[in-house]
């Protein structure tokens, strides 16, 4: 029996959308599709980055519309109570250059995520991703360690590692992920997921 660790994904279930937000402050609705909508990331992120591209905007843009962005209500003291709990790790398909602000309003729990890359000019010309379907390979490596993984999620991106553990649940997630993934119990309110995941350890 390993030792369990919980693998929680961060946008819409710790910290609004990114790019939902961006897509409000910038007032380009195209920028509203996220992982819920598209489950083919790179496909995503491509059609993002043409996007800014047309439209002439870069990382700083970005980076002043996310300092506005507090964690969902409750995120942190759910966190912060997990924490103490059990050993957990955020689990992100989002960009450092993005996420450092984000981290530390929710008091620098650990942070898996990728990079951007950027131009002198500081316009977004691509990213590289940690490794291939980060979240699903991250669970993978943590249970050949001798780790037994409980996650969380609310996107297609998440179903890899949500599938690949003990125990998975879904966490405001959309309904056509709900609908997908019937055989996973759904939650809204962040007591109800804490309960769930101290019920599985």
């Amino acid at each position: 029996m390993g030792i369990n660790i919980v693998c929680l994904d961060m946008e819409g279930v710790l910290v609004p959308e990114i790019w939902i937000a961006f897509s409000e402050a910038s007032g380009i609705p195209e920028l509203r599709r996220t992982t819920r909508d598209e489950p083919d990331y790179d496909k995503l992120m491509n059609f993002r980055l043409k996007i800014l591209k047309e439209h002439g905007l870069g990382l700083k843009e970005i980076q002043d519309t996310i300092a506005t962005i507090d964690p969902l209500e409750g995120a942190k003291e759910f966190l912060d109570e997990l924490r103490a709990t059990v050993q957990t790790i955020v689990i992100s398909d989002t960009f450092e250059q993005f996420a450092k602000p984000l981290i530390e309003k929710l008091n620098w729990p650990t942070l898996f995520c990728n990079t951007l890359e950027v131009g002198e000019n500081g316009m977004i010309t691509g990213y590289r991703m940690r490794c291939p379907q980060s979240k699903l390979t991250t669970v993978k490596a943590l249970q050949s360690c001798g780790f037994d993984t409980i996650a969380s999620g609310d996107s297609y991106n998440d179903m890899g590692m949500i599938q690949a553990s003990k125990a998975g649940f879904l966490f405001r997630a959309p309904q056509n992920v709900i609908d997908q993934f019937p055989e996973y119990q759904a939650f809204t309110e962040f007591d109800d997921l804490l309960a769930a995941i101290k019920g599985a350890l």
